[in-house]
């Protein structure tokens, strides 16, 4: 049967809330599969509990119609390519036979800098598992038989391509018999490979039957080896027609450990503890562009100028000019600006103090309320509870309660700082959303969670996402290290039998385990019942490394 190339279909999200789009990363999607495009340096699935999610995780909880979606088929974290999800249990059983009977074709391009004699040939032996490398072996040796079949592709400037087909799925498969060839691929240290920004190996074509009809499916993705692995993370996740903030680079996991940058609508901010930017910085190289020069992506536009904040511990003495990031270069931004997440307006300044007005950690979390959808089987609100009211508590610009309100909620915002509150109105207003709707509360969160409760005041979703220190004069200091449990203790009285609350903290050295246990013996404590619990850290544009682990921890619950 000649294959059939079928182009992308790619339904609207449907969720009972507002709509978002599609992340880029999707190439396919039907009753029954679901096919992406996978950047290097993102994990199938999680490595471990509290880890950052694998891109399996970040799309199962990510719409409900993805929450059976299942792994029937893997790629190493550095390579890149087509990878396919069943989502339904046919589609998985079809899928699962499919691989076991070696019916499934996929095709990898791979790059070498050592010379490759042969045009066609095909490499079979046993791999075996040494420590974090896996080993070849002579045919019926000890290990799993493992079987690739290799193509010349072309060579230039040094460099050979090379088409690998895996007849047999083993683990690093292609990089072993590569190596045993005596070409290891390009960027692949830990088998010989020359150094290259990125691991030379993506799986470029993939083919199969439909499970449900039986036609020939083929996808085809050219590989963009010269992409830096963080910029081709984020341009999987972003859409950049519906959001133009988000974190662009993040420290050691970019090759700049300490520094971090943000995309901020046509602006970028740098962060570091020096002066200014170092040397493995990468940024652009000239700040006022057109159209056709420098950075440019859906939906932004190109960068215009170069913004740079210094790093410090201590900022609660500080006046806004002193900590307010400062212009390196490039166009300056006006006094008040606007970025979009997920379609969601934000306003945004450099010139409010140490923080811009939006915390993009957070955009994940501000989805789901905006969606309505927490995770898999967890949706936000039962269908008994109406639209709902949300209570976010240390509001800040109030973003959690403009996107709770354009899912249709009725929201109150609480926060001890009135500037910040009015802020938080305006980036209502921006959005269509009439603030007089809605309440804006200001004092103390400690002193207003027992308030509102002697007033049997009750929310369906109730939003704790603390600075990691505070001090007031009613309650005096807060430490989220220590106290978080206390403030879980002074909302549930607020919180709605059945209701949802979102438990966050940035807090890096309140280890996850424990900040969970914290939260959950607060729960017991107040003789309620955890109903549903997801637990989600960091998204993927903050990737998590061995150098800097997940700070931001979030504890989605459903109490009854």
């Amino acid at each position: 049967m000649e294959p059939e190339f079928v182009a992308p279909a790619l339904p609207s999200v449907s969720a009972p809330g507002r709509e978002t789009a599609l992340p880029p990363c999707v190439v396919f999607e039907d009753d029954d599969l679901l096919v992406v495009n996978k950047p290097s340096g993102w994990n199938t699935h999680a490595p471990a509990p509290f880890s950052g999610e694998g891109i399996h995780e970040w799309l199962k909880h990510r719409e409900p119609r993805w929450a059976r979606l299942a792994i029937v088929h893997r790629l190493d974290k550095d390579t890149s390519g087509l990878l396919v999800f069943g989502k339904t249990p046919e589609a998985n059983r079809s899928l699962t036979e499919q691989f076991a009977r070696r019916r499934v074709h996929k095709h990898y391009q791979l790059v070498t800098d050592r010379p490759v004699k042969q045009e066609r040939f095909t490499v079979r032996s046993s791999i075996m598992r040494v420590g974090d490398r896996y080993v070849s072996q002579p045919p019926g040796g000890p290990g799993d038989p493992a079987e690739t079949h290799f193509r010349l592709l072309r060579r230039s400037e040094g460099r050979t391509w090379m088409e690998a087909e895996p007849v047999t799925g083993r683990t690093h498969q292609i990089r072993v018999h590569a190596a045993v060839e005596g070409w290891p691929i390009l960027g692949d240290p830990l088998y010989g490979g020359g150094p290259a920004g990125r691991l030379h190996l993506h799986a470029a074509r993939l083919e199969l039957a439909h499970p449900r009809t039986g036609a020939v499916m083929v996808w085809e993705i050219a590989p963009e080896f010269s992409r830096p692995p963080g910029e081709g993370l984020r341009a999987a996740i972003i859409a950049g027609a519906e959001t133009t903030a988000y974190r662009a680079l993040h420290g050691a996991a970019d090759g700049a450990p300490g520094e971090y940058g943000e995309r901020l609508g046509r602006w970028i901010l740098v962060e570091g503890e020096g002066s200014g930017p170092s040397a493995r910085c990468r940024l652009p190289t000239a700040a006022a562009q057109t159209e056709n020069q420098g950075i440019v992506e859906p939906g932004a536009g190109p960068v215009v100028g170069i913004y740079f904040k210094q790093l410090r511990r201590q900022i609660r003495q500080t006046v806004p000019p002193d900590v307010s990031p400062r212009l390196l270069t490039g166009q300056a931004a006006p006094a008040r600006f606007e970025v979009r997440e997920n379609g969601v307006r934000f306003e945004l300044s450099f010139t409010e103090g140490y923080s811009t007005g939006l915390f993009l950690d957070q955009r994940d979390n501000r989805r789901r309320l905006l969606t309505r959808h927490v995770a898999a089987g967890f949706p936000l609100l039962a269908q008994e509870q109406g639209t709902g009211e949300l209570l976010n508590c240390f509001a800040y610009t109030c973003a959690f309660s403009v996107c709770g309100a354009a899912s249709g909620m009725r929201t109150t915002s609480l926060d001890l700082s009135r500037k910040y509150l009015d802020w938080g109105r305006r980036n209502f207003a921006l959005n269509g959303l009439d603030p007089a709707a809605h309440d804006f509360i200001y004092g103390d969160v400690f002193d207003w969670l027992q308030r509102l409760a002697k007033k049997g005041r009750r929310f369906q979703t109730v939003v704790l996402d603390p600075p990691t220190f505070s001090r007031s004069r009613e309650h005096g200091d807060f430490r989220a290290e220590s106290d978080y449990a206390d403030l879980v203790s002074l909302a549930l009285p607020l919180l709605a039998s059945g209701g949802v609350l979102l438990a966050s903290t940035n807090a890096a050295r309140l280890l996850p385990e424990r900040f969970v246990a914290q939260v959950r013996a607060a729960v017991t404590a107040a003789g309620r019942r955890v109903l549903q619990e997801h637990y989600v850290p960091q998204p993927p544009d903050f990737p998590v490394t061995r150098e800097e682990p997940a700070y931001l921890k979030t504890l989605w619950m459903r109490i009854g």
